[in-house]
């Protein structure tokens, strides 16, 4: 089949890490892909496999299926073929141009319409269980009376899953489960990917104190601009801590990163779900929103990772709804929690599975 992807860029490891992900294991599983991006920049960093130039445009092909990435303006033509599915990734909505094109095509089509799926965010909140699959009727516009479907990722078998490509499946399966041991007892390596963490220099603080021989290895981005604002807040008798700042990373490095990192701190959606199959400890900054709306969302995601109560007093500090001190950072009992949660995922079905499984049935 062949898939239209949108994607709207707002954070570069969030919305466009998640797309482009989602194309990759759509295309390594035999289907075909365009993915339009309104910009697709940080794919030369990110998927340098994708081989993008400054206009945007970029392909990569696969033994089975490929992926065409183009600028969110470029028109159609009539070499263009008819796609089978469509995907609004987080309700970008469709590009005017496409919906022009696309209601042309409607007036003149013999066969089946193409499946229209509003991709949502990712949420453990009870809402995205009773909303997964639901439709949603066009009241306007040139495509009145289409329908699109709501797809939600999720943590559980009644929503739409998560990306887990078999690759990762495999190395899931053949992972031991391995025990973290105390904070104090090796020389720890901590990721950092966030955003501006007000308790940021109070876990630099932290951390320097219960581990001997420390190191920050700070993703590209706000995360490390803000590590540099903390740095220069500490006392200047405070011990400094060690870190390297890493250059703007593959996806296949970031993922490598975090299974090899005793801590990460990520921050987002896409490297929330990376970080639970990395399987180690992990503390998650959720993007914050003026209405407050992410409190309750990063409480619902607590109680479905069944937190112990140090690390949820932690991710509330460290997501600024709460004044309490940062607790001590137990790493056992984190890792532990974490490759629970792993172990729970591992028996559910994949998000690309279900959506192949979904638009199939609804053709």
């Amino acid at each position: 089949m062949l898939w239209d992807i949108f994607c709207r860029v707002i954070d570069n490891h969030g919305d466009l890490g998640v797309c482009w992900r989602l194309s990759a294991d759509l295309a390594s599983r035999g289907q075909d892909v365009r993915l339009w991006v309104d910009d697709a920049s940080a794919m030369r960093w990110m998927a340098p496999e994708a081989q993008v130039d400054a206009a945007g445009w970029g392909r990569r092909q696969l033994a089975h299926g490929k992926i065409d990435v183009r600028p969110w303006a470029a028109p159609l033509t009539s070499d263009d073929a008819v796609s089978d599915i469509w995907i609004e990734a987080f309700g970008c909505e469709l590009a005017d141009h496409f919906v022009t094109w696309a209601s042309a095509f409607q007036k003149t089509a013999h066969s089946a319409l193409p499946v229209w799926v509003n991709l949502e965010y990712l949420s453990a909140e009870s809402y995205v269980e009773r909303s997964h699959k639901l439709p949603s009727h066009v009241m306007s516009g040139p495509l009145k009376g289409r329908t699109k479907w709501f797809f939600y990722p999720g943590f559980n078998d009644k929503t739409g899953g998560l990306i887990c490509e078999p690759q990762v499946q495999a190395q899931i399966q053949a992972s031991p489960q391995i025990s973290a041991a105390p904070v104090s007892a090796l020389p720890l390596k901590t990721s950092l990917f966030c955003y501006e963490p007000a308790a940021l220099s109070e876990a630099m603080k932290l951390l320097s104190f219960q581990s001997q021989g420390h190191q920050w290895q700070l993703a590209h981005g706000r995360g490390a601009v803000a590590f540099d604002q903390a740095l220069a807040q500490l006392p200047a008798h405070a011990k400094q801590p060690a870190f390297v700042k890493l250059p703007p990373l593959t996806q296949a490095g970031f993922d490598q990163l975090l299974r090899t990192s005793d801590l990460n701190f990520v921050r987002g959606e896409d490297s929330l779900v990376r970080a639970l199959w990395a399987g180690k400890a992990f503390v998650w900054h959720i993007y914050p929103q003026d209405d407050g709306a992410h409190g309750p969302k990063l409480n619902a995601f607590l109680d479905w990772l069944q937190a112990p109560p140090s690390l949820r007093q932690f991710h509330l500090r460290w997501n600024g709804l709460s004044q309490d001190a940062l607790p001590e950072i137990d790493l056992m009992a984190w890792q532990a929690c974490t490759q629970a949660a792993r172990q729970r995922l591992s028996g559910q079905m994949d998000l690309v599975s279900q959506l192949l499984q979904f638009v199939t049935e609804k053709r």
